[in-house]
């Protein structure tokens, strides 16, 4: 389900009171009231949603119709990588699914918490949070240890939420990164 808002403005770009009527020019997307503007989707892609009041009308806007979240995995069976110091770990990948195609382009968060707690300089590569690849619904990072005291372990985990905020199903996934000096 899908709830689009919008506002009217007048002549001077103020907002005005006035009801907006919601309609859809493709079948992708399905209007169920048109009066709140509570869509559903009909298939994955893309669809054009229109506003109106009155003999005013909006420009059609573009709604994109991604696949729904089932799980997240994590792709390596393994949970522990071990990495020499001042060195980049293999990659820590997952894997989203969803039903009805490729979760392309869905955030996930990675975080990190280093044991024990040495003050050692840890940083996640690319980046604490990647998308998921249009082609494979994959993400990855690598934990690189600066140079400094060696930790005895990074635990990384990877978490995935819907839109709506709750945590996708096998989230979070968790890695164990340890170092050998």
């Amino acid at each position: 389900m899908f709830r689009p808002s919008g506002r009217a403005l007048n002549g001077l770009g103020d907002s005005v009171q006035a009801q907006l009527y919601w309609s859809s020019f493709d079948t992708t997307l399905t209007v169920l009231d048109s009066a709140t503007g509570v869509s559903l989707a009909n298939a994955v892609g893309t669809a054009r949603l229109q506003a109106r009041t009155g003999r005013l009308f909006s420009n059609p806007e573009t709604v994109n119709i991604l696949a729904r979240l089932d799980s997240i995995q994590a792709v390596e069976t393994r949970d522990t990588v071990f990495v020499t110091a001042d060195s980049l770990s293999d990659s820590l990948r997952v894997q989203a699914y969803a039903l009805g195609g490729i979760p392309g382009g869905r955030r996930v968060v990675y975080t990190f918490a280093i044991f024990p707690d040495t003050g050692a300089v840890v940083t996640l590569v690319p980046n604490d949070t990647v998308f998921t690849s249009s082609a494979t619904g994959i993400a990855a990072v690598s934990v690189r240890l600066l140079p400094g005291p060696i930790p005895d372990s990074v635990v990384v985990t990877a978490t995935m939420r819907h839109v709506n905020g709750t945590v996708v199903p096998g989230s979070p996934q968790t890695f164990v990164v340890e170092f050998r000096p």
